[in-house]
């Protein structure tokens, strides 16, 4: 089973866009890799469509998007079909599937990538995530039941959250979105510290040496990350 940065497994497969070779075809991009259990299930139907409807959104951040389960290219092929055709969620119809979905009938990719969890099903992908960074390395690891729906928007700032933390060499506190405040690195030395603590850092506030956050906002960060 993978971990949080380690080189994301290399897999070739079919897709519902055409053969892939994973992580490879995706050098200089960020990847959301994620597993869903089956197709023609309701859960994974409201995925989709949100994870398609939020597409654009992802490749504005240099972000693609790519599917898993285990189940075949044709069954992918006609549940994508249905879904465009007939379903509407939340206001969303006519939604074009238009990321790869990666046939896994074999099981072998979600086994690299620990996707099956007996116990919860021995024969289904759970709810897996993995954001995948240009490089091929895994930066991100998120897992949900079966019952249980993602929240995209938070897969969104995940996103953003990484990429800042990677431009400005800051880290992110707990909520944070694109305008809060951002954690700076612990002080290096002791006179760093007592700088910070006197304020003679510019735009740096510390609570204590350690704890130290300066504002960013939230328009030269999508300047610095958002796809030009």
């Amino acid at each position: 089973m993978p971990r949080i940065g380690d080189p994301a497994p290399s897999f070739t497969a079919e897709t519902t866009q055409g053969p892939i070779n994973f992580p490879a075809d995706y050098v200089g991009q960020w990847v959301i890799f994620f597993s869903h259990p089956a197709d023609f299930t309701p859960v994974c139907t409201s995925e989709f469509m949100t994870f398609a409807a939020m597409a654009d959104k992802f490749a504005a951040y240099n972000t693609a998007l790519v599917g898993l389960s285990v189940d075949g290219l044709y069954s992918h092929i006609a549940w994508l079909r249905t879904i465009k055709e007939k379903i509407t969620f939340r206001d969303m119809h006519d939604v074009e599937v238009k990321f790869p979905l990666v046939e896994d009938i074999s099981m072998e990719v979600a086994q690299k990538y620990g996707m099956i969890m007996p116990g919860e099903d021995s024969t289904k992908a759970v709810r897996a995530v993995f954001i995948v960074d240009p490089k091929g390395v895994i930066r991100t690891i998120i897992y949900y039941p079966l019952s249980t729906g993602r929240n995209f928007d938070e897969l969104l700032r995940v996103v953003k959250a990484l990429q800042t933390a990677d431009h400005f060499d800051v880290a992110t506190p707990a909520d944070w979105r694109p305008g809060d405040r951002v954690i700076v690195p612990p002080a290096g030395s002791c006179g760093t510290a007592k700088e910070r603590m006197a304020g003679d850092t510019d735009g740096v506030e510390c609570e204590d040496w350690f704890f130290c956050t300066k504002e960013i906002p939230a328009d030269e960060i999508d300047r610095a990350i958002r796809k030009k």
